[in-house]
């Protein structure tokens, strides 16, 4: 395989420092990559990728504002042979909810909305519910509107098969009645919100989304390489095509994996690491919004039980490795993007891949960790560890209920402690496991100890979510019988068969596509779109189902036959 690698040029790196803000404070000296960090490093962390067979990366850095590393690794397009360049665009997936948070926040400060507004004010589409939905809840994740992207895969026409617009958006969510929880009850993300300002800043400015983020913040801030892709047919100059494997292992190569839909402000932003800097860097010195824009934008959320967390205004705001870091990340089709910045160091990293098998969160604090140097802290504080019996740890495992989404959590049991999701808990007590991630679970044990514990969850962000141990559920051929028939949701515009099929359930679409249902916990199947719960009646007969996945907890279909 050929190398290539492609190092933005220096004469890049100058114009990039020059074009900054006059009042941002940095030097307008010629950039060069930080003498204390050797390039070979660098070319390290993404030799993976450096090949003229396969897609890459763009990696840039800033210290103090100043840019002090572009290079780019692999292809641009695989079909006529295009490098990856440091000035080559991508789209950013997900980090682009900063900037329109940014858009939010500076009409807000503009007087033409107050980010504890109802949002019905400015979308009356969408429905009533018991508790008012404020931007602010918009911006932080906290509304409980379900994802109208999950929505429309319930529906049959998931993200990626068809052209879903902004109208699309609005469709589907004047059709929830209800929503995952109460505004402010809990953190849940959803691009649902992002959708919803980029039509609100549309409608209270009275000009596009693409157009007042051009005027707003692009070319105030530089941004001569960025913008929306409010129109995916655009063609746009050094675009770099996505790409996901085709196949297993590297013989398989690549297939293309563009996003062909024109819904934005939840993603969809078009961008270079070297203009991702410029906007980090306004992060940092409010050149564009001033002080009240920066504390929005970095203004963390309180629930409603007092509980601070991680997510602010398309920003989430924790350490790593101890730390302070502000970061986000992306992912859209076959583009990965991360964009990070440590405040106290004045470091900020942007990563963006067009290889759906690329990391950008590892590659970015890779590359992070060779800049921050001795400022990273290595040593994070765990708590003191026991021995317990393989007998008490095993009797710790086992099938679990998340109470809160109704989830099927596996616990599993090893020689020395727990296994959760990606975490592995060593006992502390007799009750209590914990991982050095900060996640623990922590036991709730009757008096008699007759009987498998519930346990509270705890996040690393302080998050108490209840698990209730539930039974294995083998269900012999005439119980799978009661769940058979038609069920509809309005909500979703769905209709799905229930189908007895041998000794399992299968469940059919509208468009005859058939998936198989495998027995979770009591009247609780799981699928591939998420937990299948059927529900009774005072005489016991199954009567609905609820539909629950990560971003839609609870989608009621009625029996109808």
């Amino acid at each position: 395989m050929k190398s290539r690698r492609h190092v933005g040029d220096f004469s890049f790196l100058a114009a990039l420092t020059t074009t900054l803000l006059a009042s941002v404070p940095v030097s307008a000296q010629q950039a060069t990559t930080d003498p204390a960090v050797d390039p070979a490093a660098v070319d390290a962390i993404f030799a993976r990728f450096n090949g003229t067979d396969l897609p890459g990366c763009a990696v840039g850095v800033s210290r103090e504002g100043r840019p002090v590393l572009a290079a780019a690794y692999g292809m641009a397009d695989l079909e006529h042979d295009v490098t990856n360049r440091a000035e080559t665009v991508f789209e950013a997936g997900s980090v682009s909810k900063q900037f329109t948070a940014a858009a939010t926040i500076l009409l807000a400060l503009d007087g033409k909305l107050s980010l504890d507004d109802d949002i019905r004010e400015y979308i009356p589409e969408l429905p009533e519910h018991d508790d008012i939905v404020t931007i602010r809840h918009l911006l932080n994740h906290t509304s409980g509107l379900r994802d109208w992207g999950a929505v429309a895969g319930i529906e049959g026409w998931p993200r990626t098969t068809r052209v879903h617009t902004h109208e699309h958006v609005l469709d589907i969510m004047s059709r929830q009645r209800s929503l995952n929880y109460q505004p402010g009850e809990y953190y849940s993300y959803t691009n649902t919100g992002y959708n919803l300002q980029a039509v609100l800043v549309e409608r209270v400015s009275g000009m596009s989304f693409a157009e007042f983020s051009r005027k707003r913040v692009f070319e105030p801030l530089g941004l001569t390489r960025t913008q929306w892709r409010d129109d995916y047919t655009r063609v746009v100059e050094d675009r770099a095509v996505a790409y996901s494997p085709a196949g297993r292992g590297q013989e398989a190569g690549w297939r293309m994996n563009m996003p062909f839909e024109n819904v934005h402000g939840n993603g969809g932003l078009l961008t270079t690491v070297a203009d991702l800097l410029r906007f980090s860097q306004n992060l940092e010195t409010g050149a564009v919004g001033g002080p009240s824009f920066l504390e929005e934008m970095h203004r963390q959320a309180i629930l409603n039980s007092g509980r601070q967390i991680a997510y602010a205004s398309g920003l989430s705001v924790g350490h790593y490795r101890g730390r302070r870091e502000v970061q986000h990340s992306g992912a859209t089709a076959g583009y990965r993007a991360f964009s990070t910045r440590f405040p106290d160091q004045k470091v900020a990293v942007a990563v963006l891949c067009n290889a759906a098998s690329a990391n950008p969160t590892q590659l970015a604090h890779r590359v992070a960790d060779l800049y921050l140097g001795d400022a990273v802290d290595v040593d994070v504080t765990a708590e003191p560890t026991i021995e317990l019996s393989r007998e008490a740890i095993a009797a710790r495992a086992g099938a679990y209920r998340n109470t809160r989404t109704q989830a099927l959590v596996r616990v599993t049991a090893g020689s020395e402690g727990l296994r959760f999701r990606n975490a592995f808990l060593l006992p502390v007590s007799e009750s209590r496991f914990a991982a050095d991630n900060g996640v623990s679970l922590d036991f709730q044990d009757s008096p008699g100890g007759d009987a498998r514990a519930a346990a509270d969850l705890v996040t690393p962000d302080g998050d108490v979510v209840r698990l209730e141990p539930v039974p294995e559920f083998r269900p012999t051929s005439a119980e799978l019988a009661a769940y058979a028939g038609t069920y509809r949701s309005d909500e979703a515009e769905a209709t799905y068969t229930v189908e007895l099929d041998g000794f399992g359930l299968l469940v059919k679409d509208r468009y005859e596509r058939v998936r198989t249902l495998a027995p979770a916990y009591p009247d609780v199947f799981s699928g591939p779109l998420g937990l299948y719960i059927f529900r009774r009646d005072d005489t016991g007969a199954v009567v609905s189902f609820s539909l629950s996945q990560g971003r839609v907890w609870d989608l009621r279909f009625r029996r109808v036959q």
